[in-house]
Formats: C-alpha cells, structure tokens, sequence
C-alpha cells in the first residue's frame, strides 16, 4: 500500500512541476432586477508553488525507497 501511495506522490509531484496552476470562467450577475439580468464571464485562476511538487516528488521517492517488499 505504502509502494502505491508513494508512486501517486510522485506522479502528482510531477504533474505539479509542468503544470503550476490552472484557470477556469465563471459567470457573475452583475445586475439582476426583475426582468432584466445582466452577467459577465470572470477568469479565475489556480496556481501552486513548483517547489511543491517537488517536495512531493522527494516523498514519494522517500515512501517508495522504505517501502517493505513481500
């Protein structure tokens, strides 16, 4: 169990490092009166430190390496 978890870390870490962040559209009302409805799109944006990743990469290299095998 402990193998599969550090091979996620390190999959995740790594994934991490290329991508550092997403963004996404959501739509916002601006005016809602009555019958009228006015909405604008808003970019919203994710974004996460590289150095990140790469920690997770060293723990899961970490978890992998002290991992017992059958």
């Amino acid at each position: 169990m402990n193998r599969t978890i550090g091979i996620i870390l390190i999959v995740v870490g790594a994934v991490m490092l290329i991508w550092t962040g997403f963004s996404y559209t959501k739509k916002e009302k601006i005016i809602d009166a009555g019958p009228i409805q006015v909405s604008a799109d808003k970019k919203e944006t994710v974004n996460w430190p590289p150095y990140l990743g790469g920690l997770l990469i060293i723990g899961g290299v970490a978890i992998v390496a002290t991992a017992k095998k059958r």
